[in-house]
């Protein structure tokens, strides 16, 4: 029989269910464990949706190419359902999901997804001529962080995902579309 899940974890959960129409499987797989789950839905929170200098639809653009460097099937799936959405192009969303490099970006977004993936690909060969080139796409010094930690909080969770084998959930494939 299940552990049953503390109240605060119950609520946030049903918050989910009214905002997204479910509950993401991510957090459904993070649950064995609360402090993991809140230090996950914390710093999640914090980096995709609290105040940057990056707009949302970017940093999903990140955490797409992330996930799909990595072929992290969960990530790629539910974080290229966002792109669509926010978006409202559904190309975009495959595009970003098969090859970045093929969809119709601007110069900036070009950039902040060139360093995302070359920090994913080879983070020991970043440098300042990499930090040089964003902040000539207009980055400031706080933006390149962002980007440097929506990079590496998907790095980590894409590793994650794939080592338990977690599925996406079934509405991602069809959302936004």
């Amino acid at each position: 029989m299940a552990t049953p899940l503390p109240e605060a974890t119950e609520k946030y959960f049903a918050i989910c269910e009214e905002k997204l129409g479910l509950v993401p499987n991510v957090l459904k797989a993070y649950a064995f464990d609360i402090d993991k789950l809140n230090a996950f839905s914390a710093m999640y929170s914090d980096l995709m949706l609290g105040e940057s200098g990056l707009s949302k639809l970017e940093r999903e653009m990140i955490a797409v190419v992330v996930s799909s460097i990595n072929r992290c099937w969960y990530c790629q799936v539910a974080h290229g359902a966002a792109v669509r959405e926010l978006s409202g192009d559904p190309a975009l969303g495959e595009a970003m999901v098969m090859n970045y490099r093929a969809a119709p970006l601007d110069a900036r977004q070009r950039a902040m997804l060139d360093f995302a993936a070359r920090l994913t690909e080879a983070s020991h060969r970043v440098d300042e001529a990499d930090r040089a080139t964003l902040r000539d796409a207009g980055f400031s010094e706080r933006d390149i962080w962002d980007i440097a930690a929506v990079v590496g909080f998907f790095n980590m969770t894409n590793r994650v995902a794939s080592a338990v084998g977690m599925e996406p959930n079934p509405e991602y494939h069809g959302a936004a579309r």
